[in-house]
């Protein structure tokens, strides 16, 4: 029997038939029943007994990490949280629960939560596996980390009985932690782990959900309200990132999905990227899969080597029956060249920040030209932002109208260089901020329902789920028209 659990909170153990960013309705408010929602948009993966098919790619990491020093396949389990009541025995000694939002604090979470009054499904899941009684009863560690673990502070540690918050990078320093808690050593109450030099990040050793491949870590564009700008930007290896294809491959899955903060950039040496490099390694990638889905780009990318959008859409087909349009997300978060100048100067980079509006405008032409389709952010409420700022945003939302694309606007929330700040919350929001969400729902539903329908073909989603999904869109635009009409008017929808 396993002396280690290895699980997540179930929005993060579903493969949402095959498209990753379906994942983002984790962060929804609860407003149906978490059974329709799970059965829906959130079927669980498949599993084998008590081992889970398809794992989240940082438990993965985290499970090779444990096998690379010491622990053997039988002391170590991947469950799906479904599955914990059987998994958690007598032997079992810790249990490491993944979770990227763990108390809805995260933007999108934070942002639809509040301004719905309801608790996101993340938050609700979390804290079932969290508190599931099969954990409860045995005497066990559990430990928590994942990229939402910063939201746990000491009074929601205690609260919810986390015995070891854990933050960082994982593989070197989560070994070590997991070994403390098998020898019943004390834990310290919070870990931030090591960077992980690139030699020691360990392949993943089994599937990930959707495929998800890493091929480079951080970003070093700086921005202020984000952490993985911060970190160092290193680039894995085509081998290395190819040995990890294969896994998943073999593993059942039936597409990758190539992950970096901004893909576009692999094996670059600065902000402008290197298309000879990220040729090489689609072209390698197509060698096992045609399906090469990617996670995230930026626009200062697109434009600073627009012939690298056109050299992978001719690659990939993108814009064939196939494969009708190619997606990612992206950030635009500020219309204003003055805010972006002081939080985001080196989005803009090789380019100059204060040409920020006309430089995502450029960057949505070049795409569109090619059929790729982002789906952008925007952030609402940050530090020293201006009324004329959100109406800049609001101006720059209408001027991307005719292109396919979704923007879903965030509020603030408080990470990075600026976690001294404050949550940015509906109590603050000014005319102009009501405007903003206005045009991103009107822009929205303008494309949404025909991307969905292309959606579903390209993954083969279950007729009856195409119906039942379509339908729901359909009665959301409906009951969301007067709402939409007083937030252009600048009016709160939900003032009483």
């Amino acid at each position: 029997m396993a002396k280690v659990i290895l699980t997540t909170d179930a929005t993060l153990m579903s493969e949402y038939d095959g498209n990753e960013f379906v994942g983002f309705a984790a962060c929804a408010p609860a407003l149906i029943p978490e059974w329709l929602y799970s059965k829906i948009l959130c079927p669980p993966v498949k599993s084998n007994g008590t081992v889970a098919a398809m794992a989240n790619c940082g438990t993965r990491k985290i499970e090779a990490a444990l096998l690379e020093n010491g622990l053997s396949e039988d002391d170590v389990l991947v469950v799906r949280p479904h599955d914990i009541r059987k998994a958690v025995t007598s032997e079992t000694r810790v249990v490491g629960i993944t979770s990227n939002d763990p108390l809805g604090l995260g933007p999108a979470s934070s942002t639809f939560s509040d301004l719905m009054d309801r608790r996101p499904y993340s938050a609700i899941f979390f804290e079932k596996i969290v508190r599931h009684p099969a954990i409860r009863k045995r005497n066990v560690r559990i430990i928590v980390g994942g990229p939402g673990a910063w939201q746990i502070d000491e009074k929601n540690r205690k609260r919810l009985g986390i015995d070891c918050v854990f933050t960082g990078e994982g593989e070197i320093t989560a070994p070590k932690l997991f070994d403390m808690a098998m020898n019943g050593n004390n834990l310290p109450r919070f870990v931030h782990g090591d960077v992980v030099p690139l030699d020691k990040i360990p392949n993943i050793k089994k599937p990930t959900i959707n495929g998800l491949v890493e091929i480079a870590r951080g970003c070093g564009r700086g921005c202020r309200f984000c952490n993985p700008t911060m970190l160092r930007f290193r680039c894995r290896p085509v081998p290395r990132i190819l040995e990890e294809i294969k896994v998943n491959l073999d593993g059942g899955c039936g597409s990758v999905l190539l992950h970096a903060e901004d893909v576009l950039r692999y094996k670059a040496k600065g902000a402008i990227p290197n298309p000879s490099e990220v040729i090489k390694l689609f072209r390698e990638v197509k060698k096992l899969t045609p399906r090469i889905g990617i996670s995230h780009f930026a626009f200062a990318s697109v434009l600073a080597k627009p012939k690298l959008i056109a050299d992978l859409s001719e690659l990939l087909g993108i814009g064939s029956k196939r494969t009708p349009w190619y997606s990612g997300q992206v950030g635009i978060e500020t219309g204003s060249a003055r805010l972006a100048k002081k939080h985001l100067r080196g989005k803009a980079m090789p380019f100059n920040v204060e040409r920020w509006p006309e430089l995502v405008k450029d960057a949505h032409s070049v795409l569109a030209e090619h059929h790729w389709v982002p789906c952008s952010t925007l952030i609402l409420g940050m530090p020293g932002e201006r009324a004329e700022d959100v109406e800049k945003t609001k101006d720059l939302v209408y001027d991307l109208r005719e292109y396919k694309s979704l923007i879903v606007p965030l509020f603030f929330v408080p990470i990075g260089t600026l976690n001294e700040s404050r949550f940015f919350r509906k109590e603050k929001m000014l005319p102009e901020h009501w405007k903003v969400l206005g045009a991103c729902m009107e822009h929205n539903f303008r494309w949404v329902y025909k991307m969905s329908d292309q959606s579903f073909k390209m993954v083969r989603t279950p007729f009856w789920k195409r119906v039942a999904i379509k339908g729901i869109i359909k009665i959301l635009e409906k009951k969301l028209k007067p709402y939409i009409m007083r937030m252009n008017e600048g009016i709160s929808p939900i003032a009483k």
